[in-house]
């Protein structure tokens, strides 16, 4: 979608997820599936500064694909979303990362 919205010359931003696998073609890994979600915050958190600043990420199968992230989805419904929220936004500022509103890059 956002490569079609980017093609028609609409503003877009992008979306990673910080707690779950990918596939090689950059789609979500089924729940269902193996390694679908990340449990480990660490490897969550190194994962999200990668696809920050290095735009890829590794897919389930090992191989590193690109990947643009202007916005990290977080699921709030867990009881440690709000200290994993901040501990991603503490490794982010660490890393030289800035924190910004949506509008003020789409």
């Amino acid at each position: 979608m956002a490569h079609a919205a980017m093609d028609l010359g609409l503003r877009t931003a992008q979306e990673v997820f910080a707690d779950r696998a990918y596939e090689e073609d950059g789609t979500l890994v089924n729940r269902r599936k193996e390694g679908a979600m990340i449990t480990d915050e660490d490897e969550a958190i190194a994962r999200v500064i990668r696809m920050v600043k290095e735009q890829k990420v590794t897919a389930i199968t090992g191989r590193d694909i690109p990947i643009r992230a202007d916005s990290i989805c977080v699921h709030g419904d867990g009881a440690k979303a709000l200290a994993f929220v901040e501990k991603i936004r503490a490794a982010l500022t660490a890393e030289g990362v800035e924190i910004c509103a949506l509008k003020e890059i789409v």
